[in-house]
């Protein structure tokens, strides 16, 4: 299995006629992403590589059934096209665009609670599972063989590499989420955490985390109490961060003595889970741990 997608899910990308939304629905559709849609007001009744455009999220569900959308329309329509996707009944939504007003996110995470809809985002690279769908910018060559490890992440490149240590070690990727760095955001590590621990074809979870925040923390308390537990490998980056100073993403800020690196890898290792301190170990310790 896979978590959120599969090979079955269908895609909408709101903004798909952008230079962002065009160049990445191309290397979804390549990936073998079924994209049914792309929504850019104005523009209904055209093509772009293919895919028909709706001016409407509500027109392109209507027509293709799609019931995930990818987010690439700039920062300041950003509020309104998640509302769109949410009041279209859409199921998944990925905001990859970054830059979006801390308020707008309030209001939409406040709103989205009563809702059926997920979102995983802002400011993200997405969601993949290998061999079976894309939604988001994860570079396909890199998730090139599915398999037993789930990946959760707050930053886009260290997913990447994370993915391309393990599978260099020859083990496969069942899904890899990157959920974003942001301050505010729609699903959490824990959130996710719980979809993988239901997943059958998911034996072990790397969680990539940084500085800021309690999301790392909170996530291995939650899974310490669980009878049922699966292995979680962790890299914390920012060791060297200095308080205080925000360091590459707008959440990626301490603001308390626990939100350090070095506080964050105590308490995961206190609450049974691994930390490896270099991202290029995660491949070595995944062999090690379940060969």
């Amino acid at each position: 299995m896979s978590i959120l997608i599969d090979k079955h899910s269908k895609i909408i990308v709101q903004g798909l006629t952008g230079k962002e939304g065009l160049f990445h629905t191309e290397k979804m559709i390549h990936y073998g992403t079924k994209v049914v849609g792309g929504v850019t007001p104005g523009k209904g009744g055209k093509k772009y590589i293919g895919v028909p455009i709706f001016n409407t999220v509500e027109e392109a569900v209507q027509n293709t059934g799609g019931n995930v959308s990818v987010v690439f329309v700039p920062s300041s329509f950003v509020s309104d096209a998640i509302l769109e996707s949410i009041y279209s009944d859409i199921h998944l939504i990925i905001c990859i665009t970054e830059g979006i007003p801390i308020l707008d996110m309030i209001q939409i995470k406040h709103f989205i609670k009563r809702t059926k809809s997920n979102l995983i985002g802002p400011n993200c690279p997405g969601i993949i599972s290998p061999e079976k769908s894309k939604a988001g910018i994860m570079p396909n060559s890199v998730f090139s063989k599915k398999g037993s490890i789930g990946i959760v992440s707050r930053s886009g490149t260290l997913t990447y590499e994370a993915a391309y240590q393990i599978m260099k070690m020859g083990y496969g990727i069942s899904t890899a989420i990157g959920i974003g760095g942001d301050p505010i955001l729609g699903m959490n590590i824990i959130e996710i955490m719980k979809l993988f621990i239901k997943d059958d074809e998911t034996n072990c979870i790397v969680m990539i985390g940084e500085i800021g925040g309690k999301l790392e923390i909170e996530a291995v308390e939650w899974m310490n109490k669980l009878k049922h537990k699966k292995p979680i490998i962790a890299f914390i980056a920012g060791k060297t961060a200095p308080k205080g100073k925000i360091m590459g993403h707008a959440g990626a800020i301490i603001k308390n003595e626990i939100e350090t690196a070095q506080n964050k890898i105590d308490i995961i290792k206190k609450n049974g889970a691994y930390v490896v301190d270099s991202p290029e170990n995660i491949g070595i310790f995944v062999d090690q741990l379940l060969s």
